[in-house]
């Protein structure tokens, strides 16, 4: 296989350099940084702010800007190697200029709390994409941990979010807060790190109907490394359980919607995969076990980057 070509739809690298005193999102001792992720061209990697639970009303809009003014620090202090990307243009430069695409993204409604015109200060401020909740419920409904359906404030969100360009992430979102979201959805929506329900039964799972959602909706659903989401047998995960939960998904149809969504710096992964630098021999356990060139290039890159592409 020619050089890899990478998108992630999921790290939670910006939340562990903003918890790291004098950590630095260029060269670090994390799952991910930059320096080793230059290695793959064109790269598109989605950094979350993640809003964990603890965090509600002011705190929590406090802990989004904290990340926010991470980032923007970042990008000026590597202008040369990462670029924000806000449209589909911009990606197509920062593939041009050789650089890592940089899609800024929420990991928690709360960060907006019940307030809708913060949905357009996290839009003007670059995020392309909010999961709706983390595990815990809040304004927009309940989380994994917290099971309850879409509120009228949520609704209204998602109506926002879709007329601005926000995507809609459901990972995270309790099995009533997806279904009700899919009600009222208009525009293709996304699971950016969850694996098959049926292949190991985590709540943080995706069902193969709520797959079918997604795929009929022209969506997204990435691969996530969390050793928990892969092998009920915690202990027991490995980079071959990465697999299983794709060949299932791919049997669904998902040829168009499988991608990666690694949670990378935000969890436990299988032994052999030690961070982004890992990649390569990832697609080569998928190119071991007869997957095609082009199949490879879709899970791990084209996929994400045809659908941002329309941003």
């Amino acid at each position: 296989m020619n050089e890899l070509q990478l998108s992630d739809l999921h790290c939670d690298t910006l939340w562990r350099c903003v918890q790291t005193p004098g950590a630095c999102l260029h060269t670090n001792a994390f799952h991910l940084d930059i320096s080793r992720g230059m290695k793959y061209s064109p790269w598109l990697q989605c950094f979350a702010a993640w809003i964990p639970d603890e965090f509600r009303g002011e705190s929590a809009f406090e802990m989004f800007g904290k990340m926010r003014d991470f980032l923007y620090d970042s990008l000026e202090k590597n202008p040369d190697s990462m670029a924000l990307i806000r449209t589909g243009k911009d990606l197509e430069k920062a593939k041009k200029d050789g650089k890592c695409a940089v899609l800024f993204t929420v990991e928690g409604g709360a960060a907006i709390g019940d307030d809708l015109n913060r949905i357009r200060v996290l839009y003007d401020a670059g995020v392309r994409m909010m999961t709706l909740t983390w595990n815990g419920a809040n304004a927009f409904g309940g989380g994994a941990d917290a099971p309850g359906k879409l509120t009228p404030f949520g609704k209204s969100a998602i109506s926002l979010m879709e007329k601005l360009g926000m995507v809609v992430d459901l990972s995270h979102a309790s099995d009533p807060l997806f279904w009700s979201v899919a009600e009222i959805a208009r525009k293709p929506m996304m699971a950016s790190h969850s694996n098959s329900r049926e292949v190991c039964p985590h709540r943080r799972n995706l069902t193969d109907e709520q797959f079918c959602v997604l795929r009929d909706r022209k969506g997204l659903v990435g691969l996530n490394f969390t050793k928990s989401f892969l092998n009920k047998k915690e202990e027991c995960a490995s980079e071959e359980d990465i697999l299983r939960h794709a060949e299932h998904f791919l049997a669904l149809g998902g040829e168009d919607v499988l991608a990666l969504g690694s949670d990378f710096d935000g969890t436990t992964v299988p032994d052999g995969i030690q961070g982004i630098q890992s990649m390569d021999a990832l697609a080569n356990l998928f190119l071991r076990h007869g997957y095609s060139e082009t199949l490879v290039e879709k899970i791990f890159f084209r996929n994400v980057w045809n659908f941002f592409s329309f941003l």
